[in-house]
């Protein structure tokens, strides 16, 4: 039977004519696998979501593959990118959405997109439970659960890291890890980052960790979308933007004469162009 602290409002018909339904925000990394299973165990049938925002070379066929093997009833994988540029971040550029004079907000503007459409594919799926693997002391709880909650108020939220029993039941990645071996989720076997990652299309953000020490600076590999200064082109090239009421329409190289007009091929041509030479890279202290 389902774990009722999580089911505490599920009415008892549903509960013996079937599971109830939870679409989690799936990410295929080693918190979300491990929430998929246990909600599995816990008496769920979970659609697991992953919303492709641009991640740089993501294999998501891996992804969904995985969370089959999980338990999920399948996995939805929905390319946002293009909703993503028009309606968030061009909105944010219009409006100089920069926090402390510098961060653009990527991580933040994302959390909004992925919500509209985790409550969409939960409505057509017939889900009454959202989930996912934010942790209950950082601010992406609120940004999940308040988007959901404007969206669809009958929704319940599961937020395992704000859930006693499974905060004694993992205390830290070695329980995690154990629960893997247990349960035979495929582990990563790479060593995990001394730092956190979020990515999307707007931006790559790093975080905690090693990052944290004012004296520590950063690592070259680390770095997707931007190259180094050092390594970057002797050769300068010129690039001309047209914007309409404050949204780019058009850029054109005018080194190379490449022409973009679709917004999603405007804003990958620009990290292309800029990252190719260096441009683009921030280091901030909050």
């Amino acid at each position: 039977q389902p774990n009722p602290q999580l089911l505490n409002s599920i009415p008892s018909k549903t509960m013996s004519e079937s599971k109830p339904k939870c679409v989690l925000a799936y990410s295929g990394g080693l918190d979300t696998s491990v929430i998929l299973t246990w909600l599995c165990e816990k008496g769920f049938d979970v659609i697991a979501f992953c919303a492709d925002v641009g991640q740089h070379h993501e294999d998501f066929e891996a992804v969904k593959a995985k969370a089959v093997a999980c338990g999920a009833l399948k996995c939805v994988v929905t390319d946002l990118r293009h909703e993503f540029v028009t309606d968030y971040v061009f909105e944010a550029v219009k409006c100089n959405a920069i926090y402390e004079s510098r961060y653009l907000l990527g991580t933040s503007i994302a959390r909004p997109c992925i919500a509209k459409e985790m409550v969409r594919i939960a409505l057509e799926e017939g889900a009454t439970y959202l989930g996912h693997g934010a942790t209950g002391k950082g601010n992406d709880q609120v940004r999940f659960e308040m988007c959901a909650q404007a969206l669809m108020p009958q929704a319940q939220m599961i937020a395992p890291w704000r859930d006693a029993e499974f905060i004694e039941s993992f205390k830290g990645r070695k329980d995690l890890l154990a629960y893997c071996v247990k349960h035979n989720i495929p582990v990563d076997a790479k060593p995990k980052s001394n730092y956190s990652i979020d990515e999307n299309l707007y931006h790559t953000s790093y975080e905690s960790g090693m990052l944290e020490d004012a004296n520590c600076t950063y690592e070259e590999s680390m770095f997707k979308m931007t190259a180094s200064p050092q390594n970057a082109p002797d050769q300068s090239e010129t690039v001309a933007i047209e914007f309409k009421a404050g949204v780019p329409v058009k850029i054109t190289n005018e080194s190379d004469g490449t022409v973009k007009t679709d917004p999603l091929e405007i804003f990958l041509y620009c990290n292309e162009v800029a990252g190719k030479h260096g441009i683009g890279r921030i280091d901030i202290v909050e």
